[in-house]
């Protein structure tokens, strides 16, 4: 079964009776959005933001967020609703100490592109939580509530966290979360995969950072012959800096060897270049890349049991086969 086969009405099919509702801490592109999927899928949701301009931006329509973050999550300790958090890596310690003063034993996951710096706050600061990490891997370069959309996530895979030891009910309620807002679910253990976003995501944005800074002094001339490749390769250095330094920085050993491999194959170009002229292999590697990515873009959709033995241990094997998760067996 193919995940492009299966509309956003079968994968809603697989959730429980009961949908969870939702609480979202951070109202920025990401947090909005998933206000807005859940809304759209019928969950209720409620949420807060940082400012209260970008509160009243999402009351305006009609959403019910404030900055009132230890009511947000008393309501979703009596509800037994799942929080969200939708705030940078460097805000979590703050808001983490919230959760554990006000629903210490929350039903609680996060929409961070970091997943060991996140399970090591959340130990730290939230500790009986109960919490299953995740990452939508969606956006936009632009942020804020304004940039937000409710069909951010269609198509889009969902990292849930498969690690040993995590509460396999919180795990369903994300997953479920994941399928209702359009997503497709990938489990992975958050090792594997901070090494993976570290060079399909944050590697990216330093080198998109790089071409721009490049491109740019080049002078006005460069600047204005630019078009589709410049474009193309630069869209996320237009991501706000302390958004990029949040994520890449959070993920600094993950991403130093993408960067050591990516800087090998570089000095390998140059050498290639400067002796023989030949950029051959580079090209070709790269051509390779592109179309195996292109390949997994529709996945093996599977079902999985949650009981039975080791059934975390069987998700981290359909993550690392590339496949995703579309419902339960």
């Amino acid at each position: 079964m193919r995940v492009a086969a299966i509309t956003a009405g079968v994968a809603r099919s697989f959730l429980s009776v009961t949908e969870r509702a939702v609480c979202v801490i951070g109202a920025g592109l990401i947090g909005g959005s998933l206000l807005r999927a859940a809304e759209k899928a019928g969950r209720t949701v409620w949420g807060t933001a940082a400012s209260e301009a970008t509160a009243g931006e999402a009351r305006a329509d009609g959403f019910d967020v404030t900055t009132d973050t230890d009511g947000a999550l008393r309501r979703a300790a009596d509800a037994d609703a799942l929080v969200v958090l939708a705030v940078p890596l460097p805000a979590l310690p703050a808001v983490l100490a919230r959760v554990d003063g006000v629903a210490p034993t929350v039903r609680l996951t996060d929409a961070v592109s970091v997943k060991v710096a996140v399970a090591d706050a959340v130990g730290q600061y939230a500790p009986r939580a109960r919490f299953v990490g995740g990452h939508p891997m969606a956006g936009t370069s632009a942020s804020g509530w304004a940039a937000g959309s409710a069909g951010l996530f269609d198509g889009a895979a969902w990292v849930v966290a498969a690690d040993d030891g995590l509460d396999l009910d919180v795990w369903r309620d994300v997953a479920e979360l994941a399928w209702a807002c359009g997503a497709r679910v990938v489990p992975a253990a958050a090792d594997e995969h901070d090494l993976a976003v570290a060079r399909i995501s944050h590697l990216p944005h330093l080198f998109a950072a790089v071409l721009a800074a490049v491109g740019a002094e080049g002078g006005p001339l460069a600047l204005s012959l630019a078009a589709g490749s410049f474009a193309d390769g630069t869209r996320v250095a237009g991501t706000r800096p302390e958004l990029v330094l949040a994520m890449c920085e959070g993920n600094r050993d993950a991403l130093l060897a993408a960067v050591d491999d990516a800087l090998g194959r570089l000095g390998a170009m140059r050498g290639a270049l400067a002796s023989t002229g030949g950029l051959a292999a580079t090209v070709r590697a790269g051509h390779d890349g592109r179309t195996r990515w292109a390949a997994a873009q529709e996945p093996e959709g599977v079902r999985v049991r949650l009981s039975g033995r080791a059934p975390l241990a069987r998700l981290r094997d359909v993550g690392r086969a590339g496949k995703t998760v579309t419902g339960w067996a």
